[in-house]
């Protein structure tokens, strides 16, 4: 589990293509002292599992299984793409963010990611089988960032960006036509399936 609160950025090293699946390899600066075989961390918004690390080199490696490929768009780094980094939450440690585990819906288009004086707005596509799943005010994940969906339409959602967000995240290297992940509101999805198993639509 996740908060959505990136705790830094990491640059591909590495994209290799293992049959159906990949082998993704990172620059992780410092978060490498702290990581351990086996641990969650959260890149770009997909729960993946550190398979290798080097404290030294400060790298961590990650395999990415074909239903990876397919969901997220993981599969559309390069060596040098800045992703974004979130290690699983502590207990123990506030809780800011919202509930994100790690489990990519979809992936989205960006519509519209201008500026505005210091801030940012961004517009992403939802496509209409997604329409029920944001609110406005409501959390949407993106990219494994916890936003706030200022403005939702039948066809889109807007997030409005903060120069810190835009400055520590991955956001400041994106525009128009790129893809990136959502993860829709866990409590969203759940009270979905509840009123469709009720209704049977």
């Amino acid at each position: 589990m996740f908060t959505g609160l990136i705790e830094c950025t990491g640059s591909v090293l590495a994209l290799e293509s293992r049959g159906e699946s990949a082998h993704l390899v990172l620059s992780v600066g410092p978060l490498a002292s702290e990581l351990t075989q086996g641990e969650s961390v959260s890149v770009n918004g997909c729960c993946l599992t550190v398979t290798e690390w080097d404290v030294s080199a400060q790298t961590a490696s990650f395999d990415l299984l074909m239903q990876t490929l397919k969901v997220t768009s993981l599969g559309d780094l390069q060596p040098g793409s800045l992703v974004n980094l979130e290690r699983a939450m502590s207990m123990n440690a506030r809780f800011g963010g919202h509930f994100v585990q790690g489990h990519v819906d979809a992936t989205v288009r960006i519509l519209d990611w201008s500026t505005h004086g210091q801030d940012h707005r961004l517009e992403v596509e939802l496509a209409p089988e997604h329409a029920g799943l944001v609110i406005p005010k409501g959390s949407i994940c993106l990219d494994g960032i916890s936003l706030t969906a200022a403005e939702v339409t039948p066809n889109s959602v807007v997030c409005w960006i903060i120069p810190h967000t835009h400055q520590v995240t991955s956001l400041h290297t994106k525009s128009a036509g790129m893809r990136l992940n959502v993860e829709f509101d866990l409590l969203g999805k759940y009270v979905r399936n509840l009123m469709q198993a009720h209704t049977g639509n």
